[in-house]
């Protein structure tokens, strides 16, 4: 039995055990290779193995996880039955107490959370709500309005609390900012759904903005310093979260995380950089490429412009320039 079968096996008894239950994540590439000692190649056959058996499945923005039918009582399913890259939300939405505004939105939600706003229809809703699609639009205008309802339900489940308000200003702004960033990982779909120059009037977005301003106002700034300042802070977290997206959509479609399919493009890579030595050396030594570090590192020299403008450094005096 190869390696990657062993592992596979383990993997599958904890399954049937119920060590790991439907909807929890199992061990990425990166945690494979490193628990088990093996090497990126074999983590991937891991996966894909379990994904074979109809065991695990890929969720966008969320990872490797259980699939739902997996369990102590289960008959693995053949490997044609559920081919790699398959999206699906995590469960469906049963319609209790009749079809309202809310109920149509929290299922869109879940269907652009698992599978991105392309899988987002008023038929592919009407379908997980076991309502006729017709029916949704006497609580909904039409898509563009139940997006808009989306982002408000999204941005609603968030809010300051009043202790918040006596942080300093750069507490104050990296609280929202990481906010903000939780929003986008839990929703991948929001960045790219959320526009900057031409902003949706979602009015539970509305606190996020007033809390930014009125830090920024409260030291003294100007009002285009202001404005500049909240526009490109939110639109450097915006920016960074659209890469959440696109991975997991493209984790979905290859059922490979970022790190399994740069292993798998790194000869073809190291062949492309072979004739810029700087580039060359310091891929060669290595290094551990991780969103929330990019997103952290980013944010605070952002925050370290900003501190400037609040505070400006003392000039030299003319005897000291003399």
């Amino acid at each position: 039995m190869d390696r990657y079968e062993q592992i596979a096996g383990e993997l599958r008894q904890r399954i049937e055990r119920g060590e790991l239950r439907p909807g929890d994540r199992v061990p990425s590439t990166r945690e494979i290779t490193r628990r088990w000692n093996v090497a990126m190649a074999t983590a991937t056959k891991v996966l894909a193995e379990l994904r074979g058996q109809g065991l695990v499945r890929a969720v966008p923005g969320v990872g490797t996880v259980v699939a739902e039918a997996a369990g102590p009582a289960r008959t693995p399913a053949p490997a044609a039955a559920r081919p790699a890259g398959e999206r699906q939300i995590p469960r469906r939405l049963a319609v209790e107490g009749g079809l309202t505004t809310d109920r149509i939105v929290a299922a869109a939600v879940a269907i652009a959370d698992a599978e991105g706003l392309e899988a987002l229809s008023m038929r592919r809703v009407a379908a997980e709500l076991d309502a006729a699609t017709m029916s949704l639009y006497r609580h909904v205008p039409d898509k563009d309005g139940l997006l808009h309802l989306m982002m408000d339900q999204v941005f609603a489940a968030v809010s300051f609390s009043a202790a918040d308000t006596a942080l300093p200003w750069r507490s104050r702004l990296e609280l929202a900012a990481h906010l903000l960033w939780d929003m986008f990982r839990a929703h991948p779909w929001l960045a790219s759904a959320l526009s900057v120059t031409r902003p949706q009037p979602v009015a539970n977005a509305l606190p996020f903005g007033e809390w930014m301003l009125s830090t920024l106002v409260a030291e003294g700034l100007d009002v285009p310093t202001v404005f500049t300042s909240y526009l490109t802070l939110f639109n450097y977290i915006r920016g960074t979260a659209l890469n959440l997206e696109m991975e997991a959509a493209a984790e979905a479609a290859t059922g490979q995380d970022a790190e399994a399919w740069m292993h798998q493009q790194e000869p073809q890579f190291m062949e492309l950089v072979a004739a810029y030595p700087t580039f060359l050396r310091l891929t060669t030594e290595g290094y551990d490429f991780d969103l929330d570090q990019l997103f952290e590192f980013g944010l605070h020299r952002l925050l370290d412009g900003i501190a400037v403008l609040i505070d400006p450094p003392a000039q030299p005096s003319s005897s000291a320039r003399s």
